[in-house]
């Protein structure tokens, strides 16, 4: 399933072939997210004509208020969202993989995210608010409480000398910690509190503003600049420790890096939807077995893999209920488990 060397005479034109078929699948997972992010502003529960959304989309002032109201200030924020909170989801999971060389490390599965619905349920559950901004007030909290947890498994790693094990055993600790204290908050909470935390919990696409979307995708290019002067380390590290330090890789200050842009790119992603599983676990899964352990592809591939599983999420949610919107939280959880038996059954040849 993965790309593997085929026997010729030349070593460059097989490499050129294996990038040719490596960019080819790039090409097309971008043609297929930009096809999915416009179905997804196509559908919804209003019931609009496609032909209304074109116009509303290319030709605003052509439009009927309501329509524009709807495309512009609804169903666009919110397929943005998604295809952010994907590419987001997607590189940090990808790269929460290769500093921890685990194939179930993953935003999710570390305890960011469970911090988070924390840090959001402690605000719901006090009322407090931002003096400034009190709509950002949530969106702050699990922030903070993301990147708290992050930095809780980063100094116990610290203390390891940043070894993948402890990392992987202090995430795991962390996210039995942060779920238990959802609870916690969920049985002390009133039923009205309780639902508005459970429903933050489910995560949604519903948040999605002109608000914040400009935030989410100023954390993701941040990130990402960040990333790129350190690709070919990445890709060294998959050969090993030992060998990425042979050839002149810090492993260490990498891994605390890289540690650190994670937690900050998922801080990001579900500070302001929610709860977001299995997108950063499934979406590397995808890209490595298209593309390869090179960096410099796998980085835009597990992005647009991220970003196209969130916005047909997003359309799988419309369409289950007519009428209606489904958490979008829900939806991936359905959809991530068989695309993660389906790796289990036909990337059995991947090795970790």
């Amino acid at each position: 399933m993965t790309d593997t060397a085929v026997a010729h005479p030349s070593g460059a034109p097989n490499y050129q072939a294996l990038m040719a078929r490596r960019l080819t699948w790039l090409f097309g997972g971008v043609v297929l997210l930009v096809i999915s992010s416009i179905a997804d502003i196509l559908i919804g529960p209003a019931f609009l004509n496609v032909g209304d959304v074109v116009m509303a989309l290319f030709s605003p002032d052509s439009a009927a208020p309501m329509v524009r109201i709807i495309v512009h200030d609804i169903r666009l924020p919110m397929t943005l969202m998604a295809v952010l909170v994907g590419m987001s989801l997607g590189v940090a999971g990808v790269h929460m993989q290769t500093i921890l060389n685990n194939p179930l490390a993953s935003p999710y599965t570390l305890g960011f995210s469970a911090a988070a619905g924390f840090g959001a349920a402690i605000a719901i559950l006090t009322g407090i608010t931002l003096p400034f901004l009190p709509i950002m007030t949530v969106p702050v909290a699990a922030f903070l409480m993301s990147s708290f947890a992050a930095f809780l498994v980063y100094g116990f790693a610290r203390m390891r000398a940043m070894s993948p094990e402890v990392m992987v055993l202090a995430g795991i600790a962390t996210l039995f910690l942060f779920q238990s204290l959802q609870s916690m908050v969920q049985y002390l909470a009133s039923p009205e509190v309780l639902q508005a935390i459970v429903f933050w919990l489910f995560g949604s696409l519903l948040k999605a503003s002109w608000t914040n979307v400009p935030i989410v995708a100023g954390i993701f290019v941040i990130c990402i600049l960040a990333l790129l002067p350190n690709i070919w380390q990445l890709t060294a590290l998959r050969l090993g420790d030992e060998r990425a330090a042979a050839i002149g890789v810090n492993v260490r200050n990498l891994r605390a890096k890289v540690f650190i842009i994670v937690a900050l790119l998922t801080a990001g992603a579900v500070a302001f939807v929610g709860t977001i599983g299995f997108i950063g676990l499934v979406a590397p899964h995808i890209a490595r077995i298209l593309v390869g352990e090179d960096q410099r592809i796998l980085l835009p591939m597990a992005a647009i893999t991220g970003a196209l599983t969130m916005t047909l999420a997003s359309i799988l949610s419309k369409i289950i209920t007519p009428g209606g919107v489904i958490p979008i939280g829900i939806v991936t959880a359905v959809i991530g488990v068989p695309f993660l038996f389906t790796l289990i059954i036909y990337g059995h040849r991947r090795h970790w």
